[in-house]
């Protein structure tokens, strides 16, 4: 593929149910070998941490119908991992979805008020659509600031400290990470 020259290159077939050991290896083993000065495109990843470990290793584009489709089924991105907004803890939350966001879901509405309503009609699905995009942009719009800045290493540390701040960091991604020469 380097040698035909194409303006980009796809890395394709990576949510299909291998483990995340061989997701991250695959998707970094494609960065090492395609063009710098061309855009590397993970196809079909979703996951807050894939993307973040694929930037990481070199991509630089990715779509997935997961944010979206989550959102359906009541979950939302948080700096520390997914919730479900469909559960009974959150009936008489009043906080935003993700603390600190910006979106207009977590300025404008609270874990409650998606909770009342999810049952009742799709607005709440659309807020947490709207929301899970969001996340995921942002951070990835945050990555890229780190690494402009040269502080790559401490952003990605501190994000997946917080984002796995209950369960601790998967072996898989210290792998990656290290990897990346980033050491968590």
């Amino acid at each position: 593929m380097v040698k035909r020259n194409t303006p980009g290159y796809a890395i394709g077939g990576m949510a299909g149910g291998e483990s995340k050991e061989d997701f991250w290896k695959t998707v970094a083993t494609c960065c090492d070998l395609l063009p710098d000065d061309k855009p590397r495109y993970v196809m079909g990843i979703g996951y807050a941490e894939d993307c973040m470990i694929s930037a990481l290793l070199g991509a630089d584009m990715f779509d997935c119908v997961f944010a979206t489709r989550t959102a359906r089924f009541g979950t939302a991105f948080t700096k520390h991992g997914m919730i479900k907004v469909k559960k009974e803890k959150y009936m008489l939350d009043f906080t935003p979805l993700s603390e600190g966001c910006t979106c207009y879901a977590c300025q404008n509405y609270t874990k409650s008020y998606i909770h009342q309503t999810f049952k009742k009609n799709t607005n709440a699905m659309q807020l947490l659509s709207i929301h899970n995009i969001h996340f995921l942009i942002e951070n990835l719009r945050n990555l890229r600031t780190a690494i402009i800045e040269e502080r790559t290493e401490e952003f990605a540390k501190n994000w997946f400290i917080d984002y796995y701040k209950d369960e601790g960091i998967p072996d898989w991604i210290k792998n990656a990470l290290n990897h990346c020469e980033i050491k968590i």
